[in-house]
């Protein structure tokens, strides 16, 4: 069946069965960083700073990387990215004794950087297989690549913490490595050259995009995953272990399943979000107004103790569904303003946008946490989802 497939679509495939096997190991490992350290007595921020180097290298990589995938190829990018997480897996191997923060520190921006070299290449590929014209092929495409990677990030969390309670820490790390490091040799072998090379030599001024809809939209990101992260990464996790009492298996099944059903909400996004009209501007604009309220509601909930708990997981459940809407029309909307010709220099652009969003939410969560609990975070999380309202209303409100 393979054999009928063209070869670029081949490529496509082999890329995305990297990504996923990537995205499994990622999930994983914030996990196991999370609770273990946690167990060792490690404060909200200090948790949140293991995580700091993770996405500053994250928002350098994005940008970089797509220079980088439109001079030598997105095949040696997705390459480089899986052997960058071996080695920051490898890196976690020694004796608990050695971890100290700074080593921890460097592993996660070796991880930071392998992902998203691996992500860029995921997402840049699929705006080559696709014609201009055919946009709901497009959109649908990207709704399930964008689903299935976080349903596998969802079983990465699972896997994190089933690992961590059967095996312990440093076995769960070799295993994941091993399986890592067969995939790695897997893709040497298969992978062909040549996938997302511009035709134009890709130059460092072109790094910056200079697209106002692309800009508009890659401010709208860094704010709605700013929103999410300043709750979700640290603050969620550590209540339930510690208000509520959940064990690690506990906190990692719940998280897990949330994340795979946010998967799955975002792979029926087309269906959810637009009856036969391709989204744009009013489109992102209406779904972000819609997630607003939900985190100050959990928040109100919590400060007047009602249900606290309840409340929490089915606040949680709807701000997941909503937002998984919302991520979906934004990773479409980039790869439709993204430039065929060196897709990766928009896609990257836009990439570093989510990853500087993702670490100012990081550094919030574990410091707002610490300073003043999860319903300050969730207030946080409100305000910064009103900003993203404001300037998705620049965008265009039709598809060129």
């Amino acid at each position: 069946m393979l054999a009928n497939l063209s070869a670029p679509v081949r490529q496509y495939l082999l890329v995305t069965g990297n990504y996923w096997a990537f995205t499994l190991t990622d999930g994983a490992l914030r996990m196991l960083v999370v609770l273990h350290f946690y167990s060792l007595g490690y404060s909200g921020l200090a948790i949140a700073m293991l995580f700091l180097f993770y996405e500053i290298f994250g928002v350098i990589t994005n940008l970089v990387g797509g220079w980088l995938g439109a001079r030598i190829g997105l095949n040696n990018t997705m390459n480089i990215g899986l052997l960058l997480q071996i080695l920051a897996l490898g890196m976690l191997l020694l004796p608990a004794e050695y971890l100290i923060v700074p080593w921890v520190m460097a592993a996660q921006a070796l991880s930071g950087i392998a992902k998203d070299l691996n992500k860029m290449s995921a997402k840049s590929s699929i705006k080559l297989l696709v014609a201009d014209s055919a946009q709901s092929t497009l959109f649908k495409w990207v709704a399930m690549l964008t689903g299935s990677k976080n349903a596998l990030k969802g079983i990465g969390f699972f896997v994190g913490g089933l690992l961590l309670s059967v095996y312990g820490f440093q076995r769960a790390i070799l295993l994941m490595l091993l399986m890592l490091l067969a995939v790695w040799l897997i893709s040497l072998w298969r992978l062909k050259t040549d996938l997302g090379k511009a035709k134009h030599k890709a130059k460092f001024k072109d790094l910056l995009s200079k697209s106002r809809a692309i800009n508009v939209l890659s401010g709208a990101r860094l704010l709605l995953f700013a929103a999410r992260d300043v709750w979700f990464v640290i603050a969620l996790p550590l209540t339930l272990a510690s208000q509520f009492g959940w064990s690690h298996w506990a906190v990692g099944s719940f998280l897990a399943l949330w994340v795979i059903g946010y998967g799955a909400v975002q792979s029926i996004a087309p269906a959810l979000s637009s009856k036969n009209r391709l989204p744009d501007g009013r489109t992102l604009t209406l779904w972000a107004l819609l997630l607003c309220a939900i985190p100050a509601a959990i928040a109100i909930a919590l400060q007047q103790n009602w249900h606290s708990e309840l409340v929490l997981l089915a606040g949680l459940l709807l701000f997941g569904a909503v937002f998984a809407v919302n991520s979906s029309l934004h990773s479409y909307m980039i790869v439709r303003f993204a430039n065929s010709d060196g897709v990766s220099l928009d896609v990257g652009f836009y990439y570093m946008a989510n990853a500087m969003g993702r670490l100012l939410g990081t550094v919030l969560s574990g410091w707002v946490y610490q300073q003043a609990g999860l319903a300050a975070c969730l207030w946080i999380s409100s305000a910064l989802l009103v900003a993203t309202v404001l300037v998705s209303a620049l965008l265009p409100k039709q598809q060129a």
